[in-house]
C-alpha cells in the first residue's frame, strides 16, 4: 500500500518573515519539496496557503491544495530556471490560438471572429503586438516585433506570477488568453469559454462525451486556481 501523508499539526499560520511571508504548522517552518524556505510575496498569498493546509483532515491530500502546489512551482522550478520557463510561455505567442481559424462552416468563422477579434485588437493596443490571423492549421509566422513585446512582458513577470501565468498560457492554448486573465480584461469563466469555442461547436453537432467532459471541468478548475494565484501575487 502506497504511503500517504497524514495530518500532524493543529493549526497552520500565516506568518510574515525575512523577505516575504510564510506559513507554519504548529509554529514550524513549512518548507517546499525540495526544501527550500517557503517565501511568499504577499500575506494574503500565505493566508490561502495556510487555509488549504487546515483543509486538510486525516490524511493530506495535494490535490486539493492548488495554491501550495502553484508556490512549490515557483520556488521549486520557476525561480532556478526563469528565462527557460518565460521563453516556453512566450513561445505561445507565435502560434496563439486565436490567430488559427476555422475556414468552415460560416457559423463557426463568425463565432470565433466575434470572440477572438477583439482580443487580438486588445494586444494590439495593450502591448503594441499585433497579432496575424488565419484560417486553417498551417503555421504563420508572427510580426518579429509583435513577439518580441509580448515576450517582454512575459519576462518581466514575478516568479510567482510567471507560474500563474504557464497555467493560464497552457489550458487555453493562448498567450493573449493568459495575459487578459491575468491583467483582469477577462474572468476565468470568460477565458475558459473563449478557449473552448471549436470544442464547443462540436459537441452542439455531435453531442457530449462523458469523459470529454470530466476532462473539461478539470481544465476549467485549474484556469480557475491559477487565475486566483495570479491575483494573490501582490
Amino acid at each position: 500500500m502506497d504511503w500517504k501523508p497524514k495530518r500532524f499539526w493543529k493549526a497552520a499560520t500565516a506568518v510574515a518573515v525575512a523577505g516575504g511571508y510564510s506559513v507554519t504548522l504548529d509554529g514550524r517552518a513549512v518548507k517546499t519539496p525540495a526544501k527550500a524556505a517557503l517565501v511568499l510575496p504577499s500575506m494574503a498569498m500565505a493566508r490561502a496557503l495556510a487555509a488549504e493546509w487546515d483543509a486538510q483532515h486525516d490524511l493530506v491530500r495535494p490535490d486539493t491544495m492548488p495554491a501550495c502546489r502553484a508556490a512549490n512551482s515557483a520556488i521549486d522550478k520557476v525561480i532556478p530556471q526563469f528565462a527557460e520557463v518565460a521563453g516556453l510561455v512566450a513561445a505561445y505567442g507565435g502560434t496563439d490560438l486565436l490567430c488559427y481559424r476555422a475556414e468552415d462552416p460560416p457559423a463557426l468563422v463568425a463565432r470565433q471572429a466575434a470572440a477572438w477579434d477583439p482580443l487580438l485588437d486588445w494586444a494590439r493596443q495593450r502591448y503594441g503586438a499585433p497579432l496575424v490571423a488565419t484560417a486553417g492549421v498551417v503555421h504563420i509566422a508572427q510580426p518579429p516585433g509583435s513577439l518580441a513585446a509580448l515576450s517582454a512582458v512575459v519576462h518581466a513577470q514575478t516568479p510567482f506570477q510567471l507560474a500563474a501565468l504557464h497555467d493560464l498560457v497552457a489550458i487555453t492554448g493562448s498567450l493573449v488568453l493568459g495575459l487578459a486573465v491575468a491583467e483582469g480584461r477577462l474572468s476565468a469563466d470568460q477565458a475558459f469559454a473563449v478557449s473552448r469555442i471549436d470544442e464547443h461547436w462540436q459537441i452542439e453537432q455531435w453531442g457530449a462525451d462523458e469523459e470529454a467532459e470530466k476532462l473539461e471541468s478539470a481544465r476549467h478548475s485549474a484556469l480557475h486556481d491559477a487565475a486566483r494565484f495570479y491575483g494573490l501575487c501582490g
